[in-house]
């Protein structure tokens, strides 16, 4: 019998694949059912990993920056050399769970149920090939966070362009194929660098067991070259290579600045539910991607390299989006703008390269999707009332429409940070584990918090407040309706997780707390560091936050062999006296 974890992924395609079977002549409203129940329905299987997820005993040992649970490994193929020397090498489907990615999953589940609710009424042609597009999206989000092989990971890292270039392209608005087009161009150009980069990563870290006498017997798996790499670093020049070629993907998929411009107007041109998926979840594919790859496996080029350029790059991010919001008429471009700003929050978090930032570069991935994802939301349903998202034309909602108007409040305040709310805790943690590492870079990152607040606000002023001005059309000589329930629903479960999160953040912190403090110890920051396990589990370098200059050290590979593990073949391999860390 399958695992849950399978189930997971299976569930929302072979749903797709029924509504492509289903008559083109079917009423609309068929498949608008058949795609809420297979969300509803993938979204309690997601629970129920869950569930079982925080049963495990999650105690982390060995020198694995990354470890995997409830692991599920299939082989695809076992390639036998012909020279008798040269180990076996397998290929396996290898899907598995780490706190980080667990709390990625739910998001991804949640969001597509609203993603289904919101676009209830909205789309009335091609129903079934709309949601359809939106299911095999969600197997491909799905898939990327379940996997720990690198060729799978790419595989459904990849996947996630083509339903969402069909959703833009197909049910957009009126420059839909341009914008569809340009997305497709910029991800596609920046993972196939990515791509290149994985390749030789695999091929320099084969040749590192080859040469340690301890080669991989899966050379794609994601724990075995984390592993492997954690006691034989590759030479820091190789490193900031790789670095670089792996994080263009990455940084396109953010996106940081420069490599934001194909994402306002697809926003723009996206259907609503499109555009609830893409800031709520696709964008996360670029953080989750430095976070499970880049991270672990070069640290030696993240530290020297990735953190002044990504940080630079990220406060850049920051004051650009914000400023940029600040000029837009246009609500849902606006967002998309802020979206450029908070990411960069997210990345400053993360490139501070310690256990706080970290955990606020996490934290930020899950607030962001939550409050973004109900910002475009809103932003959709006002849309289908009025049929403009121009600022000028609008005025006073409140009046009309109280109900909308208080959950835009509520999520531009989650957006804006507001204590209590879901985004305080992951800027602070960014802007502290950033403060650490470079005041002067989280000083200035702290002026977004001021931004945003001043673009948002200016929102919920021009449009929400003030006296009642609304576009005149012949279609709506009706006044028009506030919330109604099928809304409600959509938005309720992210406005309640938006306060959950910001009351009691701390069952999130727990959840990804080993797995971040797993990358931690790479760069000698680690929040608690207890007895002598923890020595012995280092990573061969100290363990203090002061002294982050001697936690990486490349090695010559050719010097050691390390200690056996479950990941490499030759465990009885004698064991080669340790060369001394230089200092």
């Amino acid at each position: 019998m399958p695992s849950l974890l399978v189930i997971l992924i299976v569930l929302p395609a072979a749903a797709a694949a029924m509504l492509l079977l289903l008559d083109a002549k079917a009423p609309p409203v068929r498949a608008r059912w058949a795609a809420l129940l297979a969300t509803l329905a993938t979204f309690l299987v997601s629970l129920g990993v869950a569930s079982q997820f925080l049963s495990i005993n999650r105690a982390i040992e060995g020198t694995s920056p990354v470890h995997a649970q409830m692991e599920q490994k299939y082989t695809w193929l076992t390639i036998v050399p012909e020279t008798a020397d040269v180990p076996s090498i397998t290929l396996q489907f290898h899907l598995g769970l780490d706190g980080i990615s667990m709390a990625m999953v739910l998001l991804t589940t949640l969001l597509t149920v609203s993603a289904v609710l919101v676009s209830w009424t909205a789309i009335s042609e091609r129903s079934a090939e709309f949601y359809a597009s939106m299911l095999i999206l969600e197997t491909g989000l799905i898939g990327v966070f379940c996997a720990f092989d690198l060729l799978l990971f790419y595989v459904f890292f990849e996947f996630t362009l083509i339903p969402l270039f069909f959703m833009v392209g197909i049910w957009g608005g009126p420059l839909r194929r341009y914008a569809a087009g340009k997305f497709f161009i910029y991800t596609l150009a920046g993972s196939v660098i990515t791509l290149l980069g994985l390749i030789w990563l695999v091929i320099e870290t084969y040749h590192v067991g080859i040469a340690t006498h301890t080669p991989l017997a899966t050379p794609f798996s994601i724990p075995a070259i984390t592993e492997l790499l954690a006691v034989h670093a590759l030479p820091v020049e190789t490193q900031v290579i790789l670095f670089l070629m792996i994080a263009a993907g990455f940084m396109v998929k953010v996106p940081l600045f420069p490599f934001h411009t194909w994402l306002p107007l697809a926003h723009v041109e996206a259907p609503t539910a499109g555009s609830v998926l893409l800031a709520g979840v696709l964008l996360k594919l670029g953080t989750y991607g430095f976070l499970r790859l880049c991270l672990p496996m070069v640290p030696a080029a993240c530290l020297s390299v990735g953190m002044p350029l990504i940080g630079t790059l990220s406060v850049v991010g920051i004051v650009y989006g914000s400023f940029c919001a600040l000029a837009q008429n246009d609500i849902k471009k606006l967002v998309a703008y802020s979206s450029v700003a908070h990411l960069g929050f997210c990345m400053l978090g993360l490139f501070a390269l310690n256990s706080e930032g970290i955990t606020g570069g996490v934290l930020q991935m899950i607030n962001h999707g939550l409050s973004t994802g109900a910002l475009f939301c809103i932003v959709g349903m006002f849309y289908e009332r009025y049929h403009t998202r121009q600022l000028s034309e609008l005025g006073g909602l409140a009046n009309r429409m109280p109900l909308l108007a208080v959950a835009m409040v509520f999520t531009s305040f989650a957006s804006i940070g507001l204590p209590g709310l879901n985004g305080f805790v992951g800027e602070v943690l960014s802007l502290m584990g950033m403060f650490k590492r470079d005041p002067i870079l989280a000083m200035i990152g702290a002026t977004g918090v001021v931004l945003g607040a001043w673009y948002l606000l200016g929102v919920l002023q021009k449009a929400f407040f003030g006296p009642l001005q609304e576009p005149h059309h012949d279609s709506h000589a009706e006044p028009v309706a506030d919330l109604n329930a099928r809304e409600v629903l959509a938005l309720l479960p992210l406005l309640t997780m938006c306060l959950w999160l910001g009351l009691f953040p701390q069952g999130l912190i727990d959840l990804i707390r080993p797995d971040v403090d797993s990358i931690a110890k790479l760069y000698g920051d680690v929040r608690a560091t207890k007895g002598t396990n923890a020595k012995n589990n280092s990573l061969r370098h100290q363990s203090d936050a002061d002294e982050p200059a001697n936690a990486i050290q490349p090695e010559n590979v050719e010097r050691k062999v390390p200690q056996a593990n479950p990941f490499m073949q030759n465990p009885a391999a004698p064991e080669a006296p340790k060369s001394e860390v230089r200092p």
